[in-house]
């Protein structure tokens, strides 16, 4: 009986001492986290998720939450019996739409993420980036071109924007006063204007203008797999140049990789496109030696 009760602690005390050395190089350090897709959905999914990140913010490490929330604003616009379509992958957003996404992005999601994190002994704020106007955002101008076509056309897709700019005095405010942000991807431009944005997108552009360690994608695959479905666990910036040129990423992979591409082309040291419906993926890809997904880095890393 007491060899079967000690191989237990002993496996427990191992996996303590493996974590050891990434909690002394992570301690301080600022982790920016996309959370979305099949994470958000399941209950046992989402109290990992928040465990992990009171975990890390319990540890001296600096976790901040960006979320996405497509399928909840699919549901919302269909319950109210708005239309959707999408062009190239976006979401086409009028003000109808742009005044939906902003009440399920910045209220219904953003608020149950505080309030799971919140529940697990963390102390999570949730903002948008139109909260001290901290995410500038224009525009983001689509086009689209076919054979017959002589010039590109510009489509208007609405109320979608990119990232112009990030102030990061609130988020570094919240950080240094040992809150945990969690952010709705909606930003403003200078008339007042609201718009929705990839979270993808608002999640690198954060991790380069915090300077973060990493910036960790969640996403619905194990990672990002070759031609021939095998995992590519690391790759630097000219080999996913390459991965990209020859046509191995393509589809939804291609604006995560090129967000992770960004990041560590921009001051980020390491990202990391991760399996999100694993339970406990954060603390995985963190602080073990395996880790569950696709490491990034720079040509210079």
């Amino acid at each position: 009986m007491e060899n079967t009760v000690q191989l237990p602690l002993q496996d427990r005390a191992q996996v303590l001492t493996e974590a050891l050395p990434y909690l002394q190089r992570y301690a301080g350090k600022t982790i920016v986290i996309k959370y979305g897709g099949n994470a958000m959905e399941s209950e046992e999914l989402k109290k990992t998720f928040a465990v992990g990140v009171v975990m890390l913010k319990a540890v001296g490490i600096n976790p901040v939450v960006v979320h996405g929330g497509g399928p909840q604003i699919g549901s919302m616009l269909e319950r109210l019996n708005l239309k959707t379509e999408f062009v190239q992958g976006m979401r086409v957003t009028d003000s109808s739409t742009m005044d939906v996404v902003q009440m399920v992005l910045g209220g219904l999601v953003n608020k149950e993420i505080v309030t799971l994190i919140n529940g697990h002994g963390g102390r999570a704020v949730g903002i948008t980036g139109k909260d001290g106007r901290f995410i500038k955002a224009k525009k983001l101008k689509v086009s689209r071109k076919t054979p017959e076509m002589s010039a590109p056309e510009i489509i208007d897709i609405g109320h979608v924007g990119e990232v112009e700019k990030i102030d990061t005095s609130i988020i570094e405010m919240l950080q240094n006063s040992d809150f945990i942000p969690v952010i709705a991807p909606i930003g403003v431009d200078d008339t007042g204007a609201s718009y929705n944005i990839n979270a993808d997108l608002v999640a690198g552009c954060l991790a380069e203008a915090l300077d973060a360690e990493k910036l960790l994608l969640l996403t619905n695959t194990v990672g990002l797999l070759d031609k021939e479905g095998e995992l590519l666990t690391g790759l630097d910036a000219g080999q996913v140049e390459t991965l990209i040129a020859d046509g191995t990423i393509y589809g939804g992979m291609l604006p995560k990789i090129q967000c992770a591409l960004s990041a560590v082309n921009n001051g980020v040291n390491r990202a990391h496109i991760i399996d999100g419906r694993v339970p406990h993926a954060l603390l995985l890809e963190l602080l073990t030696d395996q880790g569950v997904g696709t490491l990034i880095t720079s040509d210079q890393s």
